[in-house]
Formats: C-alpha cells, structure tokens, sequence
C-alpha cells in the first residue's frame, strides 16, 4: 500500500510558507510516500516562477502540477522545460513547452501523474477526456498508478470525468475552485475521487484575496487590486491510498490542516 498527498491550490506567500514549514511533518505524521501539489497560484497568487517551483520541491514536495493560470509569469514560459518533478495541463495545445505528464518514483513504485483543464464556463481547450484516454494508454506500462487532477469549474464536469476513469486510474482529484468540498470517495471501480480539494493558503479571504476589495468589486464593479489575503492559513489536501499492486485505491480522505501562529 502506497499513500499519497495531494496538495490543493498553494495561493501566494502564505500558501507556500505554511507548506514549506510544515511539509516534512505532515509527511512523517501521516505516513505519506509521495506528495503531489497544485502550485499555479503560488507566486503572488498568480502563475508559479522557475524559483518558486524548486523550493517547493526542495521543501519535499515529489511532484507540482499546474492549470489554466501556467502562463500568468510571462517568465516561466522560458523555465518550465528545466524543471524536473513539474508538468502543465495536458489539454493544452502541444506546442506549448512544458511535460504532459511526470512519473514519480519511491521505493519502486511508480506513480504517473497529469492534469487536464475543464472547458464548461472556462476558455476552450482540447477536449479533456480524449487526452486523459490518450494519456492513460501511453502510461501503460510505464507506471504502476495514475492521478489524474481535473482543474475544472463546473462540479458535474468533474464528477462525470471522475465516472469516465472510474477504474482505469488510482484516482481523480478535482482542483481549481479552492473550497473543498464533502464528496470525498472511492468509486466503484477503484478510483478516489473527490471534486476539489480546496486551497492551501489564507481562509480569512475569498478564495486567498483579501475580502473588503472582492467584496466591493462586487457591489459596484469597478477595478480594485485583489492582493493576497494572510489571515488562517491552513493546508488543505487529500490522502488516497494505493493498492500497488493493482493501482486502485482503498481510502481517500480530505485532511485540511491549521498551524497555530
């Protein structure tokens, strides 16, 4: 049996603060083998740098993946290629640099991991569940489980993806929204399957902003700066464990952790 935790959305300094100071305990706590993270909004809350991708690697984090705010660091596009341990959305078009997917190894266990972005009430994309059917028959063989995350807006978009691979992949992990949500299953097939995970950064927010300009955009719609909210930091994510031997899973659970200051 493997565990995995995978992490949700690290929005800005605080997000990454929290993971980095506290990751290495996490893992022992909870027995974890391999740690997956979302990481495309943790420079400023927007995008992710070359720099900040390999602290959070350095940090214990095995592998990051990305959604549909990759290119908000007009910079990263030049670093993303040199970057081991880290894959953008798969759906995207192939001539944008980056892997599609990566294959983490521990102890002689090989986890494949790749994402794809949702296309219901987000810009349009290469449909998401061809590439995952694409990506899933290139991986044969080449790993002993799959997580497939699904950055998507729309909950019945993902829960239909999540039936769609239900027992093809280990599991299915929904990103994008920041709130978790209370779904948190194994399919009937053996995939774990949960809609969003939720967002590692500050809770005192709207989704990691600070609160009086989100609010006032709302009343009035004019522009305001949204800048990172700091208050209750928290980790969110899910365990899901793995049978390695037949690459299904047995038990996923949502785990949001708050440091005290």
């Amino acid at each position: 049996m493997r565990r995995i935790f995978f992490i949700g959305d690290i929005v800005g300094r605080p997000g990454r603060t929290i993971l980095i100071d506290h990751l290495a305990q996490l893992r022992e706590k909870h027995r974890v083998d391999l740690v997956i993270a979302n990481g495309e909004n943790s420079a400023a809350g927007a995008g992710i740098t070359g720099k900040i991708a390999r602290g959070l690697l350095q940090s214990g984090v095995d592998g990051i993946t990305l959604g549909d705010h990759t290119w908000d660091q007009k910079v990263f596009q030049a670093e993303i290629d040199a970057i081991e341990g880290l894959c953008r959305p798969a759906n995207m078009p192939d001539s944008c640099p980056g892997r599609k997917f990566i294959v983490l190894e521990r102890g002689g266990f090989r986890l494949a991991v790749f994402t794809v972005l949702g296309r219901t009430f987000m810009a349009p994309r290469n449909c998401p569940f061809a590439e995952a059917d694409r990506l899933i028959e290139r991986l044969s063989g080449e790993a002993d489980a799959i997580v497939a995350e699904f950055h998507a807006e729309a909950t019945s978009e993902k829960i239909a993806f999540g039936r769609y691979l239900d027992g093809r992949v280990a599991a299915v992990v929904g990103t994008h929204t920041h709130v978790a949500t209370a779904d948190a299953t194994v399919l009937p097939g053996g995939t774990a399957y949960i809609t969003d995970v939720g967002m590692t950064g500050p809770y005192e927010s709207i989704l990691g902003r600070e609160i009086e300009p989100v609010v006032g955009n709302f009343l009035d719609g004019m522009p305001r700066r949204f800048e990172v909210a700091t208050g209750d930091v928290r980790v969110s994510g899910v365990l899901i464990d793995v049978d390695s031997s037949t690459g299904r899973s047995t038990r996923i659970e949502l785990l949001t952790v708050r440091i005290p200051d």
